[in-house]
């Protein structure tokens, strides 16, 4: 009895996980369709990730000196450290896992 009833529980947990969605799907065919779809985002997220930042720095550098009427001086350090943070972001993005 007890080796029927776990093929049965198997077999109803297959055709549920089937009817759901959740079917395990074979982890190299679904490793390279994850890479196909993955790098195009991946640039797309990282170019997102690089002007995001520039831009913020660039908007914060232009409101201090229009704030405090000085001559480009924020407007270039915060495009740099915007620069840099866009820089840092795309590293954290695409650098290996550390296991």
């Amino acid at each position: 009895m007890g080796k029927e009833s776990d093929e049965s529980f198997s077999k109803r947990l297959e055709a549920a996980e089937r009817r759901s969605g959740l079917e395990k799907k074979d982890e190299k065919a679904s490793a390279a369709e994850g890479d196909e779809k993955s790098l195009p985002a991946l640039a797309l997220r990282a170019g997102t990730e690089m002007i995001s930042a520039l831009v913020v720095g660039v908007a914060v550098g232009w409101g201090l000196d229009h704030w405090f009427h000085t001559r480009a001086v924020f407007l270039i350090i915060f495009a740099l450290l915007g620069g840099s943070a866009g820089v840092l972001n795309v590293w954290r993005l695409v650098k290996p896992p550390q296991i």
